[in-house]
């Protein structure tokens, strides 16, 4: 009789317990969100940032309250992410700088981007564009080689500043072609795009975006994009991929949380970001910046990273580019 009562009261317990947590789980989130975006307001990142947040607010029922956590390329704001408890109420999303900020600031970087953070969707794409002054008188990604093999210091390559995809992109195009061509940095994705525009550099790698005006006034000519399917922004231009097999230098954009956050609030959040990406607002404003919904799992995202960081690893030892 003793142990037949201690039996049911151990299951009751038991039965409490887990269906408290079950409550604990299904109640996610109770309070507001902080959702930080380690870049300036008005930014690319951030504009996603913000409409996917306020998406979030109307499925998850709280507010998402974006927090501009900038400095150091989006490591400040990174940093503040893995740093924070892991109860799901603290979201970072970033982009493709961290998987090259933990390459090119490897010993200084104060996280660990594998460890510290744990992915939760890969959320967008865009492509780098490969574009040229009209005064290169390529039509193909082989003629650009071609050209610039036959001049004698080869065409130099504008980039939008040390260490970015831009920058990185242009190591890999000599990397890949051999070509001698001299890297012009400049400050930003405007300025570069400026510079092909008036001729100061013969080709660039930019995202679309920062390339459009120049691009429907003439100004340049767009020969492929980096990523390694061709794009909806523009399905009829090759990708250098395919000239160059390994040569994918996406612009991407993600959403992580604190290392040991609840696989079921990762779940929650995932699902969620994916249904913001099938709306129809979300889809109309990706497709008027060149942005392409991505929406995978967290284990895409890992692979992803693994893939990015040993790539840049190795462009970055090749190029001799000096690490911090």
């Amino acid at each position: 009789m003793i142990r037949s009562m201690l039996g049911k009261n151990l299951l009751l317990s038991a039965v409490m317990v887990f269906g408290a947590i079950g409550a604990a789980t299904a109640a996610y989130p109770e309070k507001p969100v902080r959702f930080i975006v380690p870049f300036s307001t008005g930014g690319g990142t951030d504009l996603q940032g913000r409409l996917l947040a306020d998406k979030l607010r109307a499925g998850l029922g709280q507010p998402m309250l974006v927090d501009n956590r900038t400095g150091n390329g989006g490591l400040i704001g990174a940093e503040a992410a893995a740093r924070a408890a892991p109860d799901g109420y603290t979201v970072l999303m970033t982009s493709a700088s961290i998987s090259l900020n933990a390459v090119l600031q490897k010993n200084t970087m104060r996280f660990d981007l594998l460890k510290d953070l744990d992915p939760v969707t890969w959320v967008s794409n865009t492509a780098l564009v490969l574009a040229i002054h009209p005064s290169v008188p390529a039509k193909s990604v082989k003629d650009l080689v071609a050209i610039s093999k036959r001049a004698p210091n080869g065409l130099n390559i504008g980039a939008n500043g040390v260490g970015t995809t831009s920058h990185l992109s242009a190591e890999m195009f000599k990397q890949f072609t051999k070509v001698k061509s001299e890297i012009i940095q400049y400050k930003g994705g405007g300025p570069s795009g400026l510079s092909l525009a008036t001729g100061e550099s013969d080709m660039l790698f930019n995202t679309p975006t920062a390339l459009m005006t120049h691009l429907n006034a003439k100004r340049i000519r767009a020969l492929a994009v980096t990523t390694e399917k061709p794009t909806a922004w523009n399905p009829d231009l090759p990708t250098m991929n395919t000239y160059y097999p390994g040569f994918v230098t996406d612009q991407w954009y993600a959403v992580f949380v604190p290392a040991g956050t609840s696989k079921d609030i990762v779940a929650t959040l995932q699902a969620q970001i994916k249904k913001a990406l099938d709306t129809k607002e979300v889809r109309e404003f990706y497709r008027q910046q060149a942005l392409d919904p991505v929406g995978s799992t967290p284990e895409e995202l890992t692979k992803l990273l693994k893939t990015e960081i040993s790539k840049y690893t190795d462009v970055v030892k090749k190029a001799g580019i000096k690490t911090r």
